[in-house]
Formats: structure tokens, C-alpha cells, sequence
């Protein structure tokens, strides 16, 4: 199970501290939309200039010029990007292909989609690499539970991350679904130590 940190809603230089502190307990890094959002492209390809090894997610949640954006990303050294599920069949169709043309990769973010029918549209567009996100807004809702979780069990062919205020404690939780990705944010950003933080949430990871 590999561990994405996600980096958002912080400071240029704490981005970069905070890889530094972690980069041993994690597997990749996330760009997070907030980051990008305040700082452009240009903290997606400086990361990448330090971290050339580890593979770097830029999420962009594109919802339409999708190809311009995909471009975007990957020519600032993303090995991955986002696109919405909810967003045009046309825009997730662009982002496939675009990844598949740079040989990279591009994760559905499920936000707010729960129904098979969308899932079976995606899987025939050739989605292959999903996200289980409870996003910020409903977290502070207490909204989703571990059903969500469970949403992908039907397609086991798929690459699976799984989000929302996720920690050491509660990772049992989402045990059964088996993601091949958990994305962690808070947790460890938030962490008066974020290496020792990690270091704890890489041990429970790897117990599951």
C-alpha cells in the first residue's frame, strides 16, 4: 500500500519542509489544488527539480479544457493528474488520451459520485485509476461512512486511492477496501512532527 502525501492550503516553503521531514515514509507527493491554485505550475516543476525520483501528482480536478490543462501538468513534470468524474465524458476522454500519449497517468476523483451507472460509463471510457474522496467540506459534515469505501469492489481491474481525513487511528477502517493508494493530508501537514507522524502512519499501512 503506498502512501501519497498530499500537500494543500499551505506555504510554498513548508511544502517543500515538509517533503524533506517525510520523503522516507512515503511513496508519492501530492501537489494539492489549493497549491496550485496560489502558486501555478511553478511549484509542480520545482518539486520536481528536488524530488526527480519520487512520482509527482498535480491535482488538477480538471473539469473542462481538459487536454490544455493534462499538458499543463505533465509538461511541469506531473506523473499524474486528476480529472473530476462528474465533468463532461468528453473532458475524462481528453485525459486519458493526453496521459496516454506522455506514457503517464490520471486518476477519476470520484467526489460526490456513488452511482454504479457512472462507474460503468467510466470503466468503458478506459478508466483504470480512481480516487475514494470525502472531501474537506463533507468531512466537517461527518458526511460518508465506510460503505464509501466499498464502491469500487465491482471493479477490481481498477487502481485504487482513497482520501478524506485519513490517520494512523482510523486506517483499519478502510482495511476491506484495500486501496493501493491512501492519500494522507492533515495528518501529517498538520503534525507538530510530521516525520514522526508519517513514520506511524507507514507502520500502520503496512500492518493492513
Amino acid at each position: 500500500m503506498k502512501i501519497q502525501l498530499a500537500l494543500d492550503r499551505l506555504p510554498w516553503n513548508d511544502c517543500f519542509k515538509i517533503v524533506h521531514q517525510t520523503e522516507a515514509y512515503i511513496d508519492w507527493i501530492e501537489i494539492g489544488t489549493g497549491v496550485i491554485k496560489e502558486y501555478g505550475m511553478d511549484i509542480v516543476r520545482q518539486m520536481k527539480k528536488e524530488y526527480p525520483d519520487q512520482l509527482l501528482v498535480a491535482d488538477m480536478k480538471t473539469c473542462d479544457a481538459a487536454r490544455a490543462e493534462t499538458i499543463q501538468a505533465f509538461e511541469a513534470g506531473a506523473d499524474v493528474t486528476t480529472v473530476m468524474a462528474f465533468a463532461p465524458d468528453a473532458s475524462i476522454q481528453a485525459v486519458l488520451e493526453t496521459a496516454g500519449e506522455y506514457g503517464k497517468k490520471a486518476f477519476v476523483d470520484l467526489l460526490n459520485v456513488q452511482d454504479k451507472q457512472r462507474l460503468d460509463e467510466l470503466d468503458k471510457f478506459g478508466v483504470r485509476s480512481a480516487s475514494l474522496h470525502i472531501g474537506k467540506d463533507m468531512q466537517r459534515e461527518n458526511a460518508g461512512d465506510n460503505d464509501y469505501y466499498r464502491l469500487l469492489q465491482a471493479f477490481p481491474h481498477w487502481e485504487v486511492s482513497a482520501a478524506g481525513g485519513l490517520q494512523a487511528e482510523t486506517l483499519y477502517k478502510i482495511k476491506d477496501a484495500r486501496p493501493d493508494v491512501i492519500i494522507i493530508g492533515g495528518a501529517i501537514t498538520k503534525s507538530e512532527n510530521p516525520r514522526q507522524t508519517a513514520e506511524q502512519i507507514r507502520l500502520e499501512a503496512d500492518r493492513l
